[in-house]
């Protein structure tokens, strides 16, 4: 029923199976910790851009990217601690850095740990020591990522966590929003606005983003695909954010602990204490 296989090609792949429902998820440890492809019910959830992927010079266009320790991009991309600036690129490192497999399992659902840890490189960017731990778990038509994150330093560790995902869509007219706030933030144009459901999809570019959540979940009715997509998330998320390009076939609706910039302003910045740790978890539903 639950399998775990691997696939040697470019990069080592992992492929969590629920033969039962005809559910895929493939993860590379190697590029950034990344889910690729998942499938539920034999249909493609994700977009995922294999050309771009195969250049290690290019950021991911696709899958599930990791975002640690910011979300978003800062000012010149850089930021202060104490005395001292530092420079970290949009989204920050997660998602560039191989990843450690840590452990497997096949008891009850297919399952998946992955490790980073702090070195020479992230210190160079962000100086605390700390250990990542994601856990993908794939059972019939629900994905569930469980982060831990550990302060490893002798001091508070702030940052901000969330994930990006690139879900396929073929119209994206035929798309419905339940998105738990009636307001957003425009960041391409820095204004506020009321959200009533719906999206100007002739504009070249969407970037929005949304606070004041009023529940942990929100759900994306695809009705070309006929799929309804829900996306649940435990309080430490505070901001939904929904990014599109015009003519490009995926949407991302990502859970992101804060906004962008939080490592300046401190705004939902999460400041987890020395030999800390703290869990959050993020669930896709298809049904």
């Amino acid at each position: 029923m639950f399998a775990i296989d691997r696939q040697d090609s470019q990069y080592q792949t992992y492929i969590l199976s629920d033969s039962s429902a005809d559910s895929r998820l493939e993860i590379v440890p190697e590029r950034g910790g990344i889910a690729t492809r998942w499938q539920a019910s034999g249909r493609p959830m994700l977009y995922f851009d294999a050309d771009r992927f195969a250049n290690p010079e290019l950021s991911v266009r696709g899958g599930i990217p990791i975002l640690f320790p910011i979300c978003g991009n800062l000012p010149d991309n850089t930021y202060t601690d104490g005395d001292k600036t530092y420079t970290l690129k949009q989204h920050g490192f997660a998602r560039d850095l191989p990843w450690t497999v840590a452990e497997s399992t096949t008891d009850n659902c297919a399952s998946l740990t992955l490790t980073l840890e702090s070195n020479d490189l992230t210190r160079a960017v962000y100086p605390f020591d700390f250990r990542l731990a994601f856990t993908y778990r794939l059972k019939g038509n629900t994905l569930e990522i469980i982060q831990r994150h550990f302060n490893l330093d002798d001091r508070i560790m702030p940052f901000s966590t969330g994930l990006h995902p690139y879900f396929l869509v073929s119209d994206k007219t035929q798309l419905q929003f339940d998105i738990p706030s009636d307001r957003y933030w425009d960041q391409k144009n820095n204004v506020a606005r009321t959200f009533d459901g719906r999206f100007d999809l002739d504009l070249d570019e969407i970037d929005v983003a949304f606070a004041s959540l009023t529940r942990e979940s929100a759900t994306v009715k695809d009705g070309d695909r006929q799929t309804s997509l829900t996306i649940e998330y435990n309080s430490l998320y505070s901001r939904l954010v929904f990014w599109t390009l015009k003519g490009k076939d995926y949407y991302c609706l990502e859970p992101w602990s804060g906004p962008r910039n939080a490592i300046n302003t401190a705004d939902s910045l999460i400041q987890l204490h020395p030999n800390s740790s703290l869990t959050t978890l993020v669930r896709f539903v298809v049904h």
